[in-house]
């Protein structure tokens, strides 16, 4: 199926101000519909049945039976600059983003130098970035040891809440906290609508350093078991139902931390968890030796392990899906030497979550629906951008994903717009093309090409706005 503009219409291209995005598959919320999407000022300003609406001179997109969904937020992304940009930036992180079909992405507090752990730094990156993006770009602030001065000024400054690591991070700049520090963070944030992401792993005191071939994935997977991560999840729980604080699990790959996490939820607590298309795409029995693309904290896990977190994602017990892009220069992956226990551990993936979800999603009973709440919608509510992105409403965002869902193709180096391009997904033949991607309106990537000039905006979010406090205990999904 081709995209293509009405007859008489003027020539469609990357830069264009779309007026009418019209598909016999839109997704509206839990529905699939023929709808004309109609677009004024970057909002959508009225959704009405299909053909019903064709004014003189506007720019209609027609694109047939192509599946039309809210863009795709990815709240896990990091884009590492400044400091670290040879490992990506702003430019080529938000490039890769339009060609995946993803509208806005949440920056990680690290690897940027400086990390973004107060107000100062903040404005850094927000330098940084200005003039860069070819999609929308929100910011995760950080919680260290000692910085809880600094988190009321960073959500009045606008970040949409905060990230911290109860295990060393891998770079010194962003220490990993204490159950002390916790416990100030936490009391500093209660009343605001903001949110506490973990990295949660813990380490074990009974966890003696493993003897083994460094090349071998086995290796470093016993490194890092899942007790550490079960262990890291009880006490965000007990944490998350003690202060009634919003509480995010990031990037969860162990199965065996479902029932804390269901359990806290039952109870009230207003705790979330993601897990990630590597999780969910790869098996660590099939990872080779010294391959060392493939690793990442918390590891890749076994089969069954995987099937584990589809299951749950299925029956609704995870909240969302993201790339959790950690890239670096091939030279940290130490590929010579193949040695997993020293490699720096992070997935590129940034460019390819939508059809590397939706290749196993839809043998496994998830509908075209279920991919716009779990990519789309779920994230937006989480990083603060729920009223205004993440899906298909008149006054929202005219941030719009149209893809092919039946259409094959191989991912081929060429095609990355990742700066550093060593991914382990090169090679694999994925169902679910993007076709078009649409920011505020504007024709942003269409038919393998982008806009000449960046055209994204740096999203600043208000979780502290007076009078709007969270109410204790109330879920936010």
């Amino acid at each position: 199926m081709a995209l293509k503009s009405k007859p008489g219409i003027m020539n469609i291209t990357p830069g264009s101000k779309i007026s009418i995005i019209r598909s016999k598959r839109v997704i509206l919320a839990d529905t699939i519909s023929s709808c004309d999407i109609i677009i004024s000022d970057g909002k959508i300003s009225n959704v009405l049945p299909w053909g019903k609406h064709v004014t003189s001179g506007a720019k209609l997109l027609d694109v047939g039976d192509l599946v039309v969904m809210a863009g795709i937020i990815d709240p896990h992304v990091h884009v590492n600059e400044p400091g670290r940009t040879d490992w990506e930036g702003y430019r080529t992180a938000t490039l890769a983003a339009a060609a995946g079909g993803i509208t806005a992405i949440v920056d990680m507090p690290l690897n940027s130098l400086p990390p973004t752990t107060s107000v100062t730094n903040f404005r850094t990156k927000l330098q940084a970035a200005k003039g860069q993006c070819y999609v929308d770009v929100a910011f995760w602030g950080g919680v260290i040891p000692d910085n809880q001065v600094e988190l009321i000024p960073m959500l009045q400054a606008g970040v949409a809440g905060f990230k911290c690591f109860l295990i060393n991070s891998g770079v010194p700049e962003f220490p990993h906290v204490s159950v002390i520090d916790l416990h100030t963070a936490m009391s500093e944030l209660q009343g605001t609508n903001s949110v506490l992401l973990f990295h949660a792993e813990l380490e074990m005191a009974k966890n003696a350093p493993k003897i083994g071939d460094p090349t071998l994935y086995e290796t470093f997977l016993d490194s890092r078991p899942d007790d550490m991560e079960v262990a890291a999840v009880e006490l965000v729980a007990d944490l998350c139902q003690q202060y009634k604080v919003r509480c995010h699990i990031v990037h969860l790959s162990s199965a065996q931390s479902l029932t804390i996490i269901r359990k806290a939820k039952e109870a009230g607590a207003p705790l979330t968890v993601e897990t990630t298309h590597h999780y969910l795409s790869l098996s660590s029995e099939h990872i080779p030796p010294g391959a060392t693309y493939y690793k990442c904290c918390p590891p890749v896990r076994g089969h069954r392990n995987k099937e584990a977190l589809w299951n749950a994602l299925l029956q609704g017990h995870i909240d969302m899906v993201v790339s959790d892009h950690s890239p670096c220069t091939p030279d940290l992956k130490l590929l010579k030497e193949g040695d997993y226990m020293e490699a720096w551990g992070g997935i590129s993936s940034l460019q390819f979550g939508l059809p590397l979800f939706w290749t196993s999603a839809r043998t496994r009973g998830f509908s075209l629906t279920d991919v716009s709440q779990l990519l789309s919608s779920n994230p937006a509510k989480l990083c603060g951008l729920g009223n205004r992105k993440g899906a298909i409403k008149v006054g929202y965002d005219a941030d719009l994903v149209i893809w092919d869902p039946d259409r094959e193709f191989q991912v081929q180096e060429n095609d990355i717009h990742h700066k550093n391009k060593l991914t382990p997904y090169l090679g694999f033949l994925l169902q679910g093309k993007v076709m078009a991607t649409l920011v505020r309106g504007t024709l942003v990537y269409f038919k393998g090409k982008h806009v000449a000039q960046p055209t994204g905006e740096l999203v600043l979010i208000n979780t502290v706005e007076p009078g709007k406090t969270s109410t204790p205990g109330a879920p936010y999904y």
